[in-house]
């Protein structure tokens, strides 16, 4: 296997780690029980005399090792056991844990003089952990720096499962970097727990990643997790179960918490309460998805009665007198950092609900609920009052909507820009030291020895400039691949109007064709249902189309098809089974699908570096709902009614996506189907109505309607032109890059009649025009932005070896 190194240098311990999100896992970390019969490869030499170890470490190894490293190993290992027989004990397992050695911070090189005998100790050391003579703890272990431990390692087990798991690691199309982090980590776990690969559960695996991180061993940060390639492969392989989540980073989430653990952690005193608002949980858990069952848990535990028992500690049961209420009320206007609570009346409609709730159901089971029937103590005018307040945050949104409308080109054409010149200089060839302009800004190529050090690591170093303008050294690959992922963010945003949650569901399996009748093929873009809306399939524009074939493009290199991942549900706290998600990102060792904050951290950057070019972004930022409102305020609908689009898509046959499994293996394409049909479930049956001839008909004649002599119209399914066919003046039209040429003759026409209403005086006429050529100097500036966009090259679909 490949040179494997350790970090240079052992982090200090560190008493205060980063506290991880992750404090509740999947699955329960714990070291693997020591097995019955301890593996020993080479025979058991836990008392053997010194003379035999060598003997039968120059046996284990010297067939693989030069010449030089078996002496070298020979001399350390003499040295390491005279210095271990000083101490007392009758196993060299004994004597090593009396030795002081067993520690953190001790290496067994700081017991030599001179660079080569201390290399000798560790060679030495590392030939006694091979041999399963001595098991270390892991800060011991990783307090010593290891050149070649898998690779001895690996030779002195002689385990044919071991061997497969190298063979897998080397088969991953990861760089060389982390398949040696992938076998040393399981190295490590085996050595430091003492056990053989058959005996590494997932339990035990995710021990290993948590006591690495948490004694801040990591050699990237103390906030690191290692492991994740090796867990994959370990999954993929069927060394870990089924069961077992797919990836490390499933492991480490934390899983849905019960009713009663929801109310525990809010710290609730009285008892019988506690137990109410459990019962009451558990009622309203069936009608309820986990994300709202947590917020009601939260509003009642936490807000409500939690506030209740902090403004008066002897209230016992849910008739709250005035004087309580009004200190309540007082309590939960701020937020536990100050600031003012502006989800006051949703905490008020909540609290309603349950008193509510409680006096109807006492109706029906008398004995569990009766007791707690009581008066609601919030008022009706809190309500009436609560409606005013929602108008004004509407009215705020509304507001915000239309500062941001006029600021949305800026931000596409800058994200667009900065894609562009990252791309052009990643794509540049050029040497170190030479310089090359873009936009007028110069850049001078930089490779360093941190970059030659990359590149041993990694196969490839990555591509830098500095930017003589700023003074500042630019990681073009990093940079590149950042403005990317800006870029298609903000355009499938803005051309969807999709929430953040179902833009990050989107998969390749989500594309769709339908073909017409007379031949032509429409693109279709299926949103999966939720319980708080409807299923949608939306025509795909060419804008959109550029950005999915990019996206696709950009996944697929190197590869037959987009990559499998995993995502996580934040609100539901389920982690989904592997599929070939769109915004999915190369994070180290694994595929990563973006997370909703990272979206929204992602944007809340692009803003702020616009700001400094552009003093409107200074107060406003984007959201990833504020394109959703942009969208609204152009297209009321953009998506096919379902139950047209259900029969696009004939979702009750599986056949609709056969032709995915010549590139996705069955079961990936059947997950999506699964998903698809969980969501469905959530929503009304009607929705899936069959389609009338009259629907269809429509349907059909929709996409003739859109075709126009400049483009196409982008309006929504079933709605007539609301511009009385003024095209120019429409945000609907979507002009194509070839009828520039017309778009001139029609300024040349606009310009002539311009002239001769300012001979007439015709100001009505000079103010109509001056408007369409406002409109078609836009249009024009739209179909030059997407002239320079080129054709993305897909490439063909290759089938998967079996079905050869």
């Amino acid at each position: 296997m490949a040179r494997t190194l350790t970090r240079p240098k052992l982090r200090p311990a560190q008493p205060e780690v980063p506290k991880s999100k992750f404090d509740r896992n999947a699955i329960d970390a714990a070291p693997a029980p020591a097995p019955e019969i301890p593996p020993r490869p080479c025979g058991v030499l836990d008392c053997a005399d010194a003379e035999q170890i060598r003997a039968v470490a120059k046996s284990a190894f010297g067939p693989t090792d030069a010449p030089s490293r078996t002496r070298s190993r020979d001399s350390g290992l003499r040295t390491l056991l005279d210095h271990l027989a000083s101490f007392p004990g009758t196993t060299w397992q004994e004597r090593w844990q009396t030795s002081g050695l067993n520690t953190r911070g001790r290496p067994v090189r700081d017991l030599a003089e001179g660079d080569g005998p201390r290399a000798w100790m560790t060679q030495g050391l590392e030939a006694l952990f091979c041999l399963r003579i001595i098991q270390p703890t892991l800060e011991a272990f990783r307090s010593n720096q290891f050149t070649e431990y898998p690779k001895a390692f690996h030779t002195a087990q002689q385990d044919p499962a071991l061997e497969a798991f190298f063979t897998a690691v080397e088969a991953t199309g990861t760089s060389r970097h982390w398949k040696r982090r992938a076998v040393f980590d399981v190295c490590t776990a085996l050595t430091t727990q003492g056990i053989a690969f058959a005996d590494l559960t997932p339990e035990a695996f995710l021990h290993y990643a948590r006591t690495t991180r948490d004694a801040a061993l990591s050699a990237y940060s103390y906030a690191t997790y290692v492991g994740h390639l090796a867990w994959q492969v370990m999954h993929e392989t069927g060394h870990f179960p089924n069961s077992a989540p797919s990836t490390l980073r499933a492991a480490l989430r934390a899983p849905k918490l019960t009713c009663q653990e929801l109310v525990a952690q809010h710290g609730i005193n009285n008892a019988a309460v506690r137990d109410l608002l459990i019962q009451y949980l558990e009622r309203r858990s069936h009608d309820l998805d986990y994300s709202s069952l947590t917020s009601l848990s939260y509003a009642l535990g936490r807000t409500f009665w939690k506030t209740v028992e902090t403004v008066n500690p002897d209230q016992a049961s849910l008739q709250l007198s005035e004087d309580t209420y009004q200190h309540w009320r007082e309590a939960i206007r701020t937020l536990d950092n100050g600031k003012p609570r502006r989800t006051e009346d949703a905490v008020f409609t909540t609290v309603r609900a349950f008193y509510y709730d409680i006096q109807a159901w006492a109706g029906y089971e008398p004995e569990r609920w009766a007791n707690w029937a009581v008066p609601c103590p919030i008022p009706h005018r809190e309500i009436r009052a609560g409606a005013k307040r929602r108008r004004r945050t509407r009215e705020r949104m509304a507001d915000q909507t239309r500062q941001l409308q006029p600021l949305l080109p800026a931000l596409v054409r800058y994200v667009e820009d900065k894609h562009r010149t990252m791309a052009a200089l990643l794509a540049d060839g050029t040497g170190p030291d030479d310089v090359v302009a873009i936009d007028s800004r110069i850049y001078r190529r930089l490779f360093t020895a941190a970059d030659r050090r990359r590149a041993s690591l990694h196969g490839v170093a990555n591509v830098r400039f500095q930017d003589e303008e700023a003074d500042k050294a630019i990681n073009v690959t990093l940079a590149e691949d950042t403005a990317f992922w800006q870029w298609a963010i903000v355009e499938a945003l803005r051309h969807t109007g999709v929430r953040i949650e179902e833009l990050l569901e989107l998969s390749q399996l989500s594309i769709r064709q339908y073909q017409r009748p007379n031949g032509e093929v429409v693109a279709l873009l299926v949103i999966a249902p939720s319980k708080t809306d409807r299923e949608r399939v939306i025509p795909v524009s060419a804008e959109l189309f550029h950005v999915l074939a990019c996206i696709i493009r950009r996944l697929t290199n190197g590869r037959s098809s987009v990559p499998l991942a995993t995502r996580y549900d934040e609100h539901e706290r389920v982690t989904s089974e592997p599929q070939p998600f769109l915004f999915q990102r190369r994070i180290g060792q694994r595929n990563e699908v973006m997370t909703t904050g990272a979206v929204r951290e992602m944007l809340r950057r692009v803003c702020g570096r616009l700001a400094d070019e552009d003093p409107r972004f200074g107060d406003l930022k984007f959201a990833p709902h504020d394109f959703r409102r942009l969208f609204a305020t152009d297209l009321v609908n953009n998506g096919l009614p379902i139950h047209i689009g259900a029969a696009l898509l004939g979702h009750l046959n599986l056949e609709t996506t056969r032709g995915y499994v010549a590139v996705f293996e069955e079961d990936v394409v059947r997950h999506y189907q699964t998903h698809l049909a969980r969501r469905r479930t959530m929503r009304p049956q009607e929705e899936y109505r069959p389609v009338t001839d009259t629907e269809w008909q429509e349907f059909e004649e929709h996409f003739d309607k859109r075709k126009l002599e400049l483009g196409n119209c982008g309006r929504p399914y079933a709605t007539p032109c609301s511009h009385e066919h003024a095209c120019i003046r429409c945000p609907m039209l979507h002009v194509d890059p070839k009828m520039l040429d017309r778009l001139a003759e029609i300024e040349t026409d606009l310009l002539t009649r311009r002239e001769r209403a300012e001979s007439e005086g015709w100001l009505g006429e000079i103010e109509g025009v001056d408007l369409t050529l406002s409109f078609l100097k836009s249009k024009r500036a739209e179909a030059l932005r997407l002239s320079r966009a080129t054709a993305v090259d897909l490439g063909m679909p290759a089938p998967r070896e079996r079905d050869r």
